[in-house]
């Protein structure tokens, strides 16, 4: 697995009772654009990449950003492969079981992107019926077609949306359900392709995910993330990469 190390601040005292500057692991699941992704000098950046940078700066943590299939983020966080994951996670009662919630620091709801040609509605399941699905696994748009259109159509899943978004290019599905920024920036972008169906809302939006155990760093990320949205900072990151608001 690749790694990126990103200093985020030289060892300062990481809370104010002056303990030592923590070491933290970011997971990250890569490319994801316009979250997460490699630019064209093959340097690690992205809303969330930039947004974390910004938070280990404001928390006095030693960060290092580590590149993980969106399939093995949960076990590999319990492993202790990593300390955090901030890669689009969506808050939901399922993953809350087994892992801790920062609060959510954006909300984006899912889209539905498909070729010019393709004219069914998507929210009618007899019209759907036959049709191949393409979601990326293990996220709240792979949960949202299970258990609302299963019983119609074909579901193909994904490890990276990447990989799903050449199946579409390759007629190998017939309509892609992702995070919408990730559809506006990767499919619609392409000749060919437009919106087939209305955004559909998920979870309680996307939160830095930790171990259970760490309560008292969930507190302090709320800190810092509360610190950058007042400051200005969270503002500025996500003009960069928005030109809509994704914030709750």
């Amino acid at each position: 697995m690749k790694k990126l190390l990103i200093a985020a601040s030289c060892a300062m005292a990481m809370f104010a009772s002056g303990a030592q500057a923590q070491d933290l692991r970011i997971a990250f699941d890569v490319p994801y654009e316009p979250f997460e992704y490699k630019d064209d000098n093959g340097e690690l950046t992205g809303f969330e990449v930039e947004l974390a940078s910004a938070m280990c700066k404001e928390l006095e943590a030693n960060c290092e950003f580590v590149i993980q299939a969106w399939d093995g983020m949960i076990p590999g966080l319990i492993a202790r492969k990593f300390d955090l994951i901030m890669s689009s996670m969506s808050i939901t009662e399922e993953r809350a079981k087994r892992i801790l919630f920062s609060d959510p620091y954006y909300i984006t709801p899912g889209g539905w992107f498909g070729p010019e040609s393709f004219n069914t509605d998507v929210t009618d399941l007899e019209a759907m019926d036959g049709k191949t699905v393409g979601v990326q696994r293990g996220t709240t748009m792979d949960t949202y077609v299970t258990e609302n259109m299963h019983s119609a159509v074909t579901i193909k899943r994904y490890t990276t949306a990447e990989d799903m978004v050449l199946d579409l290019e390759g007629q190998r599905i017939d309509v892609a359900f992702v995070d919408y920024p990730v559809g506006e920036q990767t499919i619609l972008n392409r000749d060919g392709y437009k919106e087939v169906g209305e955004p559909v809302k998920l979870g309680e939006g996307v939160g830095v995910a930790m171990r259970k155990r760490d309560a008292e760093l969930a507190k302090e990320i709320n800190a810092a993330l509360k610190t950058l949205k007042e400051n200005g900072t969270y503002d500025a990151i996500m003009a960069k990469y928005f030109n809509y608001d994704i914030k709750i």
